[in-house]
């Protein structure tokens, strides 16, 4: 009977002396380093529902891994602890909501709602009402004792994006409506030019405070790190130079913190695996190509068919040393792997959507180029390492008999 393959590592001395979910984006430390600045400013804009009044609502921007969501919901363990320490009576909610995940009105207006609904049988369904039954049953639920609502809509640019914003005008005119509570608004965006596409009623009530939270620089994302260590690892275990491997690789990339951490996280489990005492330099490199590989790998292998068949033309193209494509050119060789592969081709049209699909993955670039009279057509060229990207593609069965494959396009004329 062979060994079960999880002893070993159950018999191993872990590295991790705490639970490794916090070297996560998603674990709030009882400090954040090097954001006392605006966890002041909000606080500043917010007090006034301590004291039972309507805080002006707030926008909240920044770039990935700049610490918005952390200090959101820092703010709610230092709202309650505030009102413990004065001991205030005041009924305050603060609620955070991910519009990642609730990227609907009727969701956003459903989950805020159900805060304020005990009776289970009473709650309002996923599905089946009108948002205005909905907005009516959050409305009668909110306003039915005196209380202060504070709500954060983090990413919320995929909200507007994908459903609109009625649901922020509702939110925003409830207080006009409302005669025992009030409610503030908080968003928190990465895109810091969503706002543009907002009704100007939107736009002007959301617009009363805003805020941009500067990327970390790489002596701060060392501080951040080096706290979390003290917390997750065991003594002894990591060298001071493999934080500031971590820390200065994620300032390369605007100051990310979320990089950081996974960086720091991915190397101790790889350290792990191996049995290893130590996490080292080594560890971090590795993580860092295991890191940017998984996301660039797990995305091509679940391509459809025909996406793979285009990206392995832009591909081979541009190893052959050959520019950029234009859709008809890209076209011409998609057709020819097709029949090569045994694939019927689609039409022009629908190979068109599936290189803005690519585009909007990351994995290839296209851009729109007009020609004048002559029309308009996209540049087309690849976002992913070659070699590696042609190897990802020639793993899929179908697509082995490309291997050897050779484009034959005919190149247009530039004027």
């Amino acid at each position: 009977m062979s060994e079960n393959p999880f002893i070993s590592y159950l018999d191993n001395t872990s590295i991790f002396k705490k639970d490794r979910d916090i070297l996560r984006a998603s674990y709030i430390p009882d400090e954040l380093p090097h954001r006392d600045s605006q966890i002041s400013a909000i606080a500043q804009i917010l007090y006034p529902s301590l004291k039972g009044q309507r805080a002006s609502n707030l926008m909240i921007f920044g770039k990935t891994g700049t610490g918005k969501t952390a200090v959101a919901k820092y703010m709610k363990k230092e709202i309650e602890e505030a009102i413990e320490m004065a001991k205030l009576d005041i009924d305050l909610h603060y609620i955070y909501i991910n519009c990642e995940i609730s990227d609907t009105n009727y969701g956003v207006l459903q989950n805020i709602g159900n805060r304020f609904i005990k009776d289970f049988d009473s709650r309002i369904p996923h599905t089946g009402l009108s948002k205005e039954r909905v907005y009516n049953m959050l409305f009668e639920n909110l306003d039915d004792k005196k209380r202060v609502v504070i709500v954060v809509l983090d990413e919320l640019d995929k909200l507007v994006y994908k459903s609109g914003d009625d649901v922020l005008y509702d939110l925003l005119k409830i207080n006009d409506e409302l005669k025992n509570s009030k409610v503030s608004l908080i968003g928190i965006s990465n895109d810091l030019k969503f706002s543009e596409l907002l009704d100007t009623r939107v736009k002007s009530r959301f617009g009363e405070e805003k805020m941009v939270f500067p990327p970390y620089n790489a002596g701060q994302l060392k501080d951040i790190l080096k706290q979390r260590t003290e917390i997750a690892f065991a003594e002894d275990v990591i060298d001071d130079s493999v934080l500031g491997l971590c820390a200065a690789l994620a300032a390369r990339e605007h100051g990310d913190a979320r990089r950081a951490l996974d960086l720091l996280r991915v190397a101790a489990e790889l350290a792990e695996r191996g049995h290893e005492p130590r996490i080292t330099e080594k560890h971090v490199k590795a993580a860092k190509n295991q890191i940017e590989m998984d996301c660039v790998s797990e995305a091509i292998r679940t391509l459809p068919q025909h996406s793979k068949l285009i990206l392995m033309g832009i591909i081979m193209n541009e190893m052959r040393g050959r520019g950029s494509l234009t859709t008809g050119e890209l076209y011409t060789i998609y057709v020819d792997l097709s029949r090569k592969s045994g694939n019927t081709p689609l039409t022009q049209r629908r190979i068109t959507d599936l290189i803005s699909e690519l585009d909007m993955l990351g994995i290839i670039r296209a851009s729109v180029v007009s020609f004048g009279r002559g029309g308009r057509t996209k540049k087309i060229e690849s976002a992913v390492p070659p070699e590696s990207t042609r190897a990802l593609l020639l793993e899929d069965p179908q697509l082995e008999i490309l291997k050897d494959y050779r484009i034959k396009v005919q190149r247009t004329l530039s004027i």
